[in-house]
This record gives C-alpha cells, sequence and structure tokens, in this order.
C-alpha cells in the first residue's frame, strides 16, 4: 500500500474516531466531551476553509478571522432579531430575524463570501507579505467595527439565549447538534476534494506556480485566485455561524487577528493542504487547551513547542508524519 492510499485509511480512521467518541461520551454520562467534540468538528470547518486558500492555493491570509465572525453575527442578529420580535432595518428593506438554522447558515455564507469578494478584489493585487499584512488590516479594521457596535453589545459582545432550529431534530440534544456539525464538516471535506480533483483545482495549482504560464493558454490567475478566497471565506463563515449556535454567543474576539492565528495553527499542525489536516489540528489544539489549560494558563506554550516540531521536522504536518512513519514500517 503507498503512502497514498495509507493516507487515505488514516482520514477514514479519523473520521469514524470523531464520529464514534460523542456516542461514548454520552454511555459513560459525560456530555461534556460531546460539547468539545462539536468544538473540535466547528473549528476544523474553519481550518478546511482556510486550508482551501493556504494549502491549495498558496495565499497566506491572516484576516479569515473576519469571514468567521461575520458568519457569527450573521446567526447571533438573525436570532436576537427573532427572539425580540424586531425587524432588521437595512438601507432598502426590512429582515424579519430567524432562529432557522438553514437559513442562518445562507445568510452567514453569502455575508461571508461578500465580504470575501469585496476583500479579495483590493489584497489579491498584492502577493506575500504584502497579502499578509492587507488580509490581517481588513480583519482588524471589521474587529475595531465590530467593537464599536452597541446595538450588538460591542465590546460585551451578544447573547443569543437559544439553540437555533433544525428541521425535525432536537437541536438542544447535545448528539444531534453534534451529529449536524460533523455531517457539514464531511460536506465541506467533500467539496475541498471535489475541488482539488477538477479542472479548477488544477488550474488553481498552475496559478500558484506559475501565473504568467497559466495565463498564456486563456485562463486568469486572478479570477481562480478570487474564486478560491470567497469559497474559502464562505466555508470559515459557516464555522462562525455553527460556533455562535453552540455557545449562543457571539463577540469581537471572533474576529480578532489571534482567531486568525488559530485557525492557521489547525491547518499547519495537521498538513497545509491535506483533507484532514485541519481536523487533526483542530482536535489537538483542543486536547491540549483541555489537558493542559486545567494546570496553566501558560499551555498555548506546550501547543507552540509541537508547533515548533512540526514546522521544523514534518512540513507534511502530523498526518504527512503517520502516512510516511506507517509507509517505511
Amino acid at each position: 500500500m503507498d503512502k497514498f492510499d495509507r493516507e487515505k485509511a488514516l482520514n477514514v480512521l479519523i473520521a469514524l474516531s470523531l464520529l464514534i467518541i460523542p456516542f461514548i461520551a454520552i454511555e459513560m454520562d459525560e456530555p461534556f466531551y460531546v460539547t468539545l467534540a462539536t468544538r473540535v468538528v466547528v473549528f476544523a470547518i474553519a481550518g478546511v476553509g482556510l486550508n482551501l486558500a493556504l494549502g491549495l492555493g498558496g495565499l497566506i491570509s491572516f484576516g479569515h478571522a473576519a469571514f468567521f465572525g461575520i458568519g457569527g453575527y450573521a446567526a447571533g442578529i438573525l436570532a436576537s432579531h427573532a427572539l425580540n420580535y424586531e425587524p432588521l432595518m437595512t438601507s432598502l428593506f426590512e429582515l424579519n430575524g430567524t432562529t432557522e438554522m438553514l437559513i442562518i447558515w445562507g445568510v452567514a455564507v453569502v455575508a461571508s463570501g461578500l465580504a470575501a469578494l469585496i476583500i479579495g478584489l483590493f489584497s489579491l493585487r498584492t502577493s506575500g507579505v504584502y497579502f499578509i499584512m492587507i488580509t490581517l488590516a481588513f480583519g482588524q479594521m471589521i474587529y475595531y467595527f465590530a467593537i464599536s457596535w452597541p446595538a450588538y453589545g460591542g465590546e460585551d459582545g451578544l447573547s443569543i439565549y437559544v439553540r437555533n432550529k433544525f428541521p425535525g431534530v432536537n437541536t438542544l440534544d447535545p448528539i444531534n447538534f453534534f451529529l449536524i456539525c460533523f455531517t457539514l464538516l464531511m460536506l465541506s471535506i467533500l467539496l475541498i476534494s471535489v475541488l482539488k480533483n477538477s479542472r479548477f483545482g488544477a488550474a488553481l495549482q498552475a496559478a500558484r506556480q506559475n501565473d504568467e504560464r497559466l495565463s498564456t493558454v486563456g485562463i486568469h490567475p486572478f479570477k481562480i485566485r478570487l474564486t478560491t478566497f470567497v469559497v474559502s471565506a464562505m466555508i470559515t463563515g459557516l464555522a462562525g455561524a455553527l460556533y455562535a449556535d453552540l455557545n449562543r454567543f457571539v463577540s469581537p474576539s471572533m474576529l480578532s487577528w489571534h482567531t486568525s492565528g488559530e485557525i492557521m495553527v489547525f491547518v499547519i499542525l495537521g498538513g497545509v493542504g491535506r483533507l484532514f489536516g485541519p481536523v487533526v489540528g483542530a482536535a489537538l489544539f483542543i486536547l491540549f487547551e483541555s489537558i493542559f489549560g486545567g494546570l496553566t494558563e501558560h499551555w498555548m506554550l506546550f501547543l507552540g513547542l509541537v508547533l515548533l516540531a512540526v514546522v521544523l521536522f514534518a512540513r507534511g504536518g502530523l498526518i504527512g508524519v503517520i502516512a510516511g512513519k506507517t509507509r517505511h514500517g
């Protein structure tokens, strides 16, 4: 069995393990671990979004927390207006709030996509460190806007108070909400897999390697990168809406550069460009937070050491290390 086949088998094992753990926790009467698993899944979706831009497109975005936060605020604002029976006023028309997940997800995805379209039109005209800094700048602009937005809590954030609804499902049951999030994670990974193996994916990787060569065959690298950036943001925005639902709370911290850094850590730890890399990275992050967070407030020091080791000695991430060792074993 070659490395590729071993990695596919490892991906299946990761997915099954993540699916089974919450059911074991329920049997052991430990619902807290179901919530932890749900956090892993939600963070992994955010990482999957960034992984499309970073892993396939080579776009080192340090502003993806903006899309994560926009998705979260979309969920929070719509739910709060529904609970208070207040229409959401816009410059053109009134919108009613809602607690329906399907509608909230749609709004979160569209809002994040539109924001990415605007940001991408400016930032993708740069490259390298300039692209990193301009995405960071746009992210911080949105972060400070949220802080100065008193209608929705400002710096204190916005409480949702209820778990939003999904047709035919009791979303208050932790295992049901986990399964909803897990399904969305698998669909997100499937989407990335389809894009990666399509002609679009080939064009994206060609744009990453040589712009001029791609232009000579009539494909515009800018349009390919912009589409990638927007789709990436939409996936991350969906994660933000789920995170708001999980915590029943949104705050400007979702938009901060710290959150962008955490999402990038998920991708790097698991393996940049690897389908299940963000899943492994998010799981390790939550594991370290749970184990060492109760011992010291400096728990990220231990995670930093692992990240340093991965960057120096395991460019393929933890998945690459395991697949490689298995291959040689």
